[in-house]
């Protein structure tokens, strides 16, 4: 069996990466120029320009001497650690090249990939939290977070506090306060605050800054993650603003093509170990051509993000005077001087993912979704096409009526996720779509 160690405390190491050139002649080069090499040295792949896939369960040493040397850097025995390639379930090249290019972009020292960006937020969840401890987390969240919190962790001794996506500073230390009480309670501690920003789906934006100062002065040694899904890399660099620790659901814009289902987390070291022991232990590593086909599509990634963001715009500029539509939740079009605050702070761009309300409920809804014909109805977003959900019936069926109702998920709320399309084309599609309503 390849583990030597317990790795839910000693992370299996990573083989050491050839030392990257990140500028020319004191000229930081930017992500969209790391993607087509960073990480990936042609030389130990026979001069291949692009990273092989490397299918393989297992990895050989050179010497019977050289995997006793490995096991003693891993277990301890010899100072120094380890490098090198052991076994798939803990790293492979595919996955390394990936890891350091997604640190790239949100300019973090570590990163993680998973089989999904569920497996990425549970095993989060794990590597922090024990019996009897408490999460403070942010409203709304996706729907399959929210429920893993309050339904799985919750059967082994695990409770929360939630609170507001735009909750003020006073409010925030009101929320902190009361969970270090209920975890002392318990005899436990606050094991994380986690964040979702935007919200999924109604974009509602946390300050991540006014979190970062009340965890700062209740609950110090406490990691702040976020899910930044909806603005993906390109939109907003959360470790910049206070997070320690970035999730994503690789599925939509980095992946972007409606491909492949992964997911990520990036931050500091320290505060990637103790995921990537547990990682180890239960698996749930983005195999190796799903990390090759990221690795693909993040060479486009910023075009794809930027045309998607430009089109979004023009949609919204059209939806927003449209006399069957009440209102929408874009980002461009902000009506809360708080929110926008947090947006001119926070914010890199307004995204292409937002939701439009229409005039009506369910019903008014469900027609103007039948009649779409560009847009393709179907859950997610970030894709190259087109998308639209309704998720007071589809994503969030199982949230109760009165916790939508509470977080502004109603019946009349449609998601959109604008692709690359032809805008004008988009809006002939919303606007034919909206005559049948």
């Amino acid at each position: 069996m390849p583990d030597a160690v317990d790795a839910v405390e000693t992370p299996t190491p990573r083989r050491k990466p050839k030392p990257a050139k990140r500028e020319i002649n004191g000229r930081p080069l930017s992500p969209a120029t790391l993607m087509m090499g960073h990480g990936f040295d042609p030389v130990l792949s026979e001069g291949s320009l692009k990273p092989p896939i490397f299918l393989t369960s297992t990895f050989a040493f050179e010497s019977a001497a050289a995997g006793k040397r490995h096991f003693e850097g891993i277990t301890g025995l010899r100072e120094g650690g380890a490098e090198g390639l052991v076994y798939s379930r803990f790293n492979g090249p595919n996955q390394e090249i990936l890891e350091d290019r997604l640190a790239v972009w949100d300019g973090a020292e570590d990163a993680l990939t998973f089989s999904s960006g569920m497996t990425a937020i549970c095993i989060l969840m794990m590597a922090y939290a024990s019996q009897n401890d408490v999460i403070v987390h942010s409203g709304p969240l996706y729907a399959a977070s929210e429920g893993f919190v309050a339904k799985v962790l919750n059967r082994f001794g695990v409770s929360y506090v939630d609170f507001p996506a735009g909750a003020t500073r006073e409010e925030l230390d009101a929320v902190l306060a009361k969970a270090k009480a209920q975890a002392a309670e318990r005899g436990g501690k606050v094991a994380m605050i986690y964040l979702e920003s935007p919200a999924n789906p109604t974009n509602a934006l946390v300050d991540v800054e006014a979190v970062q100062a009340a965890r700062d002065a209740a609950l110090p040694e406490c990691p702040i993650a976020i899910d930044n899904t909806f603005l993906g890399p390109l939109w907003s660099r959360p470790l910049d603003h206070g997070a320690d620790i970035v999730a994503y659901s690789l599925t939509k814009y980095v992946g972007g093509h409606s491909d492949l289902v992964a997911g990520s987390i990036a931050g500091a070291k320290k505060w990637i170990a103790p995921v990537r022991a547990l990682r180890n232990t239960m698996g749930g590593i983005v195999d190796p051509n799903t990390a090759w086909m990221l690795l693909r599509s993040l060479e486009t990634v910023e075009l794809r993000m930027q045309r998607a963001g430009e089109n979004a715009a023009k949609v919204c500029a059209f939806l927003r005077d449209h006399p069957k539509v009440e209102g929408l939740g874009y980002l461009g079009f902000i009506s809360d001087a708080r929110q926008q605050d947090i947006y001119d702070r926070h914010c890199l761009g307004a995204g292409s993912t937002f939701s439009v309300f229409i005039k009506g409920g369910e019903a008014e809804c469900f027609r103007f979704l039948d009649n779409l014909t560009i847009a393709k109805l179907a859950v997610s977003l970030g894709g190259t096409e087109t998308l639209a959900s309704h998720p007071a019936s589809m994503t969030h069926l199982s949230v109760p009526q009165a916790r939508k109702d509470l977080l502004g998920i109603t019946d009349n709320l449609v998601r959109i996720s604008v692709g690359i399309e032809d805008a004008g084309d988009l809006i002939a599609d919303f606007a034919q779509a909206l005559d049948a309503v």
